[in-house]
């Protein structure tokens, strides 16, 4: 996202109307790194999860549908949370609702590190992911209503880089923590090394980050919050768990009561704004053609973005024997090329005339996996299918670079500042929704052609399987930038 589309949004989400507090002139260095410890705990833990889902699962019997809802558990609940999260701070303060996620966050997260079973461990990352909904919003309101001038500038440059780290380096911080195994915690230490870290942000919070004025004139929707939290539940849950007990008539009936709940939300968000509430969801927004291709865009590639790290650390640890270390340093390749074309977006865009390539990335992406395909399907059980897959990964986290750094700002871009604050929520909730459905989505193919097979020939087929979905994933996002950044896609 583009400094000023930040900016912009943070200012239609502060409750005054993006002015700035009196005096404010920014809470300091400091403060700056408590508020972005709160987003950077939020988006780790959406993957560092996953290096430690063998362990998980050997320690805690977990079946296969349990772990992947350790992860779109987490992701659906954060999803469900984050415009209700974002009115809360509205109502009750942005300071208030930030240290109240992070406490919570803080708890649940050691709820997940002590959980004695696979179900309590499921419990515990819901728990966390409302809590990460409740917290994530403040962040960026925040930002936007305690800086000014050239502090807002690298404010938002640094909320930027912490996405970016968070989501990048799960993979290494949690095989590092699984090899070094502090007090013999093993893959708890993935959740209780967020203990020190929140309590610790918690205690500074009110100290180093002033308190921001709230005009307590919003009010909440709890039908819609209800509605849209019930229908993406009927669609994930089902995806997850379904497949593994067999497709019971629960799973079906899920899934047909999914259509007319998300209808029925979209019936209630259209009347309570012909009413004059405040909906969830502007109803205006989705009247606009280039913002609804954005998110088509951004549900295309975000279905196949946490599901890459789910689907690649199990073919790592359990088809090729990796340990969770040696597994972590491999997705680092990933996380290198990330960087390198993240880095280099503002140069990218000026070659190609002033727009980001997010097209040109997702077919990057598209070849990457192709020929990750090639690698995996010809150099099968193996030793040199880690040798070529770490280059290709460069190529693989290339192509995601070019197309995450960018999406966000280009979404958004040409609304006007009174829906920015809405849309960001919206853009918001489209992203973490998608990385949960990915995560089923993939989970169905990936058990589904491993079947009960448990040598690497078979785990070599489950990824390559894996990699046509995600080839095609990346295919639709430069198929739908391509139609949303044509001259006739309407406007707001």
């Amino acid at each position: 996202m583009t400094q000023s589309n930040i900016a912009a949004s943070a200012a239609s989400l502060s409750p005054s109307g993006g002015q700035q507090s009196a005096g404010a002139t920014g809470p300091g260095r400091l403060g700056l790194w408590v508020m972005l410890s709160g987003t950077f705990l939020v988006v780790l833990d959406f993957f560092i999860v996953n290096v430690a889902l063998p362990s998980m699962q050997r320690e805690l019997l977990a079946s296969a549908g349990t772990l992947q809802l350790v992860v779109a558990g987490y992701g659906l609940a954060t999803a469900a949370g984050l415009i209700t999260g974002g009115r809360l701070g509205d109502l009750f303060g942005r300071r208030r609702m930030f240290m109240l996620g992070l406490l919570l966050f803080t708890l649940a997260s050691a709820a997940c590190g002590f959980a004695p079973n696979a179900e309590m461990l499921v419990a515990a990352r819901v728990l966390q992911g409302l809590a990460g909904a409740l917290l994530q919003p403040q962040v960026l309101a925040m930002i936007g209503l305690a800086y000014i001038g050239e502090g807002r500038a690298r404010a938002f440059a640094a909320y930027g880089l912490t996405l970016g780290l968070g989501a990048t380096l799960g993979q290494l911080v949690g095989g590092l923590l699984i090899h070094a195994d502090p007090a013999g915690l093993g893959w708890r230490s993935c959740f209780l090394i967020n203990v020190p870290i929140g309590l610790l942000a918690w205690v500074l919070a009110p100290r180093v980050i002033p308190p921001l004025a709230n005009s307590g004139n919003s009010r909440l929707d709890l039908a819609g919050m209800l509605l849209a939290a019930a229908g993406s539940v009927a669609v994930v849950l089902p995806l997850v768990e379904g497949r593994e007990q067999g497709w019971p008539l629960w799973s079906w009936l899920c899934l047909a009561a999914a259509l007319p709940l998300l209808a029925a939300f979209a019936f209630q968000q259209r009347r309570l704004a012909l009413r004059g509430g405040a909906p969830l969801v502007a109803p205006a927004l989705l009247a606009n053609g280039r913002f609804v291709t954005g998110l088509l865009t951004t549900l295309a590639f975000y279905v196949g973005n946490a599901s890459l790290y789910f689907v690649l650390a199990l073919y790592l640890q359990q088809g090729l024997a990796l340990g969770p270390l040696a597994s972590g340093m491999v997705f680092t390749s990933l996380a290198v090329g990330f960087f390198a074309t993240s880095m280099a977006g503002a140069r990218l865009a000026r070659r190609f005339g002033g727009k980001p390539p997010i097209a040109l990335g997702a077919l990057v992406l598209a070849a990457g996996h192709a020929l990750q395909f090639v690698n995996v399907a010809g150099w099968a059980g193996h030793s040199h299918v880690v040798a070529w897959m770490v280059p290709l990964l460069l190529v693989q986290g290339a192509g995601l670079g070019m197309v995450m750094a960018p999406l966000v700002s280009t979404v958004l871009a040409g609304l006007p500042p009174q829906h920015a604050g809405v849309a960001s929520g919206v853009l918001s909730m489209v992203q973490q929704a998608s990385n949960a459905l990915g995560v089923a989505l993939i989970g169905i193919l990936f058990y589904g052609r491993l079947e009960n097979a448990t040598d690497t020939a078979a785990y070599s087929g489950a990824f390559g399987v894996a990699l046509v979905y995600l080839m095609v994933s990346a295919l639709l996002v430069a198929m739908f930038h391509w139609r949303g950044t044509r001259p006739s896609a309407p406007r707001l």
